[in-house]
């Protein structure tokens, strides 16, 4: 999934699929702490199957403020997920578990492309994959500040569209995304009126190309 470039079709595609730096430069942790980190994330993600928030997402480059939106996502692993901005313009993203779509209804274009192994490397769809996918590419570290938990996310191959990755888990449920990509632009995302596991219809996660959309495919 092609990261964001600037201007509005870039950070459509940033909304969801690509960019608070994640303290890189923390202590080696001896391997028993950085496997219990990486079992306790487990831990928290593998009972989520389906999930649903409203989200706001602030993106920023060089201390300024790039862009903010907000919206809802839902998502259902694995591999099926929805994120739909709402404000300040309309934008769609879909995975219907086998193809990712990106819908901008004002331009009316739709990015189609397959969801393939880089796709799933993106942030967005990262969390519709399997729980043991994080510990096996990427390395973890954890701290707490009360009832709420971070998770440091470090790729451990260069093939991704971000440096760093923050999971928040706010009394055991996920709260917020923070993340940088390789431009330094960083994307923080919050989370509010979660449900976690609440029955989604498939039908979210089928999408139907409108009628007169100029329809772009990237790769087979």
């Amino acid at each position: 999934m092609t990261l964001m470039t600037h201007g509005r079709s870039g950070l459509a595609r940033k909304l969801g699929l690509a960019g608070a730096t994640l303290m890189t430069a923390c202590m080696t942790l001896p391997a028993q702490a950085a496997s219990n980190d990486a079992e306790r994330l487990t831990s928290l993600l593998e009972p989520l199957k389906t999930y649903s928030a409203d989200f706001n997402q602030q993106v920023a480059s060089g201390g300024g403020s790039l862009q903010d939106a907000s919206g809802h996502m839902w998502l259902s692993r694995p591999g099926r997920f929805k994120w739909e901005v709402s404000d300040p313009y309309r934008q769609t993203v879909v995975s219907d578990g086998q193809k990712v779509y990106l819908y901008d209804p004002d331009l009316e274009q739709v990015s189609i492309r397959p969801l393939d192994q880089r796709v799933t490397h993106t942030p967005a769809l990262l969390l519709s994959g399997q729980a043991n996918e994080l510990t096996e590419n990427y390395n973890v570290s954890r701290r707490q500040q009360g009832t709420t938990e971070f998770f440091a996310l470090s790729p451990r191959s260069n093939d991704t569209l971000f440096e760093s990755l923050e999971l928040v888990f706010n009394n055991e449920r996920l709260s917020g995304i923070d993340l940088t990509d390789g431009t330094g632009q960083r994307t923080e995302i919050s989370f509010r009126n979660i449900e976690v596991n609440p029955d989604i219809s498939e039908s979210q996660f089928q999408f139907e190309i409108p009628e007169g959309a100029d329809v772009m495919r990237e790769g087979n």
